[in-house]
């Protein structure tokens, strides 16, 4: 390890460092605008500029320069510091005045950094060049006059996303920033890089003009729009959420997020239910949260009743519905709303055990099952960064536009069975190797066959350097479906054996993707926020909160319990849904054993004591053998990326993206 100087303290850096990372192991801030810690290295801003002995006797780009022995940094000497002050000049020579109506002023890179290393005027009178706007589609709001060309989005779009669709055309003064032939920007993760830009080039489309930084308030939580369970912060004003932004963890999300996770949340404040409703005379009516429980109670089901929880329910919903039920007698409980029957008795079996961070290290994996781009767009980004390193990406189900390459097999499960022996080889060959199992593969004898893959090519395995590794992984699409699974929310037929026991009573916990006719002799009591499929056919609605509306637990993908705060209060008479529970209890005369938030969450952890801790749960690393065929064409559960859940289908800016970027609509601006 290299020993170098900074600003006169001596310290010992890592081999590869650069002098940037040197100084800010130091303690040291370094300008930059160009430089991004998950990017590569551009030193197109010169932004970072440090004086270096031994060398030249010029300031020079410390992102660029590799920290070596003997090195003596100054980031404070008057060199430096008017070499930035040159530097934050020409960058505005042809920025615009625009801070007062920037969307992006008051958390602005150049707006800081022209504060803190700007000269406080400039020497050019010339008059400023301006840019053609640019179209980046229904999410990113353009005004590249204002781009410093720091190629930040260009980078990402080519590293992380994997799409070439951002890049640069002409060169020096002319040079500007533009998607190719100026269509919209399609993948996923698009608008990552409207926290990336560091000016108010790129910005959000929907947010545009909404608020100032200053006015909101911000909570962290966690997003549901998939199963992995992405940190996110929820920036508030009043009763309404504006905007929701990615949090940085290294385990989870890194600092990425995907667009709908992003953008739904216009959906919370429309087609919302605000107040009960019960259906007299095939009409849904409003009604008092009295007449709701006392219609509710007259029907006195006994222990004929049954609880569904939806995608994106937290772990404290599911946990006072299970009590319910049980004070009622019954057990049945169901997450796997579209009719899943796989099983459930090992959660080693159904889990992402080698972590998103894990499944970077590995050299061979087998995808069966699963659209990662639309199930999981951040576990994308981590099997692009495996690619990089190497790894060899086979996968089984219908072609998708892969960002990472790999292999297509075939269509049908029966393949797990009969892998190609090229296939056989890599797998068998492989230090690291992984499966991957999506919604689509879990079915119709898939688990199984796979769970005979981790037996032959010996997926669980103590690794040359003493860590242990488990490939096998289960990668689902619904927020709430470990959480579910660790509290028991399945049947051994999945909903079949809901249906088959005919319950007088079925409480559908947001659950909208439910074939309701089956339960025609049924009265269904929808607890949920949004007018969707399941409040449509409903007997009863008892409005509930949405996920930002509550506090909550919620376990992803890989057994990763994080907890979740309230951002914003519920609309009209709706209520947070474990009150809504609490109450049913009383409607029924059972006693579920709380009456306050803090009991539920104890009475949970208690019976479930992994769900009191933030982190990784602990399943084991045992798996069943497995066994069986598989066989049957593979189908994709997500048919439309924008539209997977109530909050989406409500959201206006999520209809655009499916109508213009899924199905090619072509949408009109004001000038045309």
């Amino acid at each position: 390890m290299p020993k170098v100087k900074v600003d006169g303290v001596e310290l010992e850096v890592p081999n590869g460092a650069t002098v940037l990372q040197a100084c800010e192991l130091a303690g040291k801030e370094i300008p930059r605008f160009c430089y991004h810690e998950r990017l590569s290295i551009a030193g197109n801003c010169r932004m970072c500029l440090v004086e270096v002995k031994p060398g030249p006797p010029k300031p020079q780009a410390s992102c660029a320069l590799p920290a070596t022995e003997g090195q003596d940094i100054r980031t404070d000497s008057e060199m430096v510091k008017k070499a930035r002050e040159g530097v934050m000049e020409f960058l505005l020579i042809n920025h615009p005045l625009d801070c007062p109506i920037c969307d992006q002023g008051g958390e602005c890179d150049l707006q800081d950094q022209s504060v803190a290393y700007g000269r406080g005027g400039s020497r050019y009178h010339e008059h400023k060049r301006a840019v053609t706007e640019k179209y980046m589609g229904p999410l990113i709001k353009t005004t590249m006059t204002r781009c410093i060309h720091c190629t930040r989005c260009v980078r990402f779009s080519e590293e992380i996303a994997g799409v070439d669709e951002i890049g640069a055309l002409y060169r020096g003064e002319s040079m500007q920033i533009t998607t190719y032939l100026e269509h919209a920007a399609k993948h996923e993760m698009s608008a990552n890089v409207i926290d990336l830009c560091p000016v108010g080039a790129l910005t959000s489309l929907p947010y545009a003009f909404e608020a100032r930084p200053w006015e909101l308030k911000k909570t962290l939580g966690i997003d549901v729009s998939d199963a992995t369970g992405a940190n996110i912060r929820i920036d508030s004003r009043g009763r309404e959420v504006l905007r929701a932004l990615p949090r940085n963890n290294d385990d989870v999300n890194e600092e990425w997020l995907s667009d709908k996770g992003r953008f739904q949340v216009d959906g919370l404040v429309k087609r919302r239910l605000d107040k009960p409703y019960l259906r007299r005379d095939g009409q849904l009516v409003p009604v008092s949260w009295n007449e709701a429980f006392a219609a509710i109670a007259t029907l006195n089901p006994g222990n004929s009743i049954a609880a569904i929880a939806g995608d994106m329910v937290d772990c404290e919903t599911m946990f006072a519905a299970k009590a319910l039920v049980g004070a009622l007698g019954s057990n049945l409980l169901e997450g796997r709303q579209t009719g899943m029957d796989y099983d459930t008795a090992s959660l080693a079996a159904v889990n992402f055990n080698s972590t998103f961070s894990g499944i970077e290290t590995a050299d061979a994996i087998l995808i069966v099952g699963s659209h990662v781009r639309w199930e999981a767009p951040s576990v994308n980004v981590r099997l692009r960064k495996a690619v990089k390193r190497g790894a060899k990406v086979f996968l089984i189900g219908p072609e998708w536009e892969t960002t990472f390459g790999g292999e297509f097999l075939g269509e049908d499960l029966s393949l797990l069975g009969k892998l190609p022996q090229h296939v056989v080889d890599a797998l068998s060959g492989a230090k690291r190797p992984a499966v991957i199992v999506g919604g689509a593969g879990l079915g119709r004898g898939g688990l199984g066959a796979a769970l005979a893959l981790a037996g032959q090519f010996n997926l669980v395995r103590d690794l040359e350097d003493g860590s242990a590794w488990n490939g096998f992984n289960v990668l689902h699409f619904s927020a709430a479906r470990m959480g579910g699974l660790m509290l028991g929310f399945a049947q051994k037929g999945g909903i079949a054996d809901v249906v088959a026991a005919k319950p007088k009573v079925v409480l559908a916990l947001g659950a909208d993707e439910v074939d309701y006719t089956r339960f025609a002799g049924s009265m269904i009591v929808y607890v949920g926020h949004h007018g969707d499929k399941g409040a449509h056919a409903a007997d009863v609605i008892l409005p509930g909160s949405a996920f930002t509306e509550k506090a909550g637990t919620y376990v992803n993908t890989e057994g990763r319990v994080q907890f979740a705060d309230k951002a914003v209060f519920a609309p009209g008479d709706a209520r947070e849904d474990w009150t809504i529970l609490r109450a049913l209890a009383d409607a029924f005369g059972v006693s579920v054993g709380f009456d306050t938030f803090d009991q539920l969450r104890a009475a949970m952890i208690a019976q479930v004591p992994a769900l009191g801790v933030e982190g990784l749960a602990d399943y084991g690393s045992a798996l069943p053998t497995g066994g069986g065929s598989a066989s049957g064409a593979i189908a994709y559960p997500i048919k439309d990326f924008y539209m997977t859940n109530p909050i989406a289908r409500a959201s206006a800016t999520m209809q655009r993206c499916s109508a213009e970027l899924l199905h090619g609509e072509e949408f009109a601006e004001a000038a045309e």
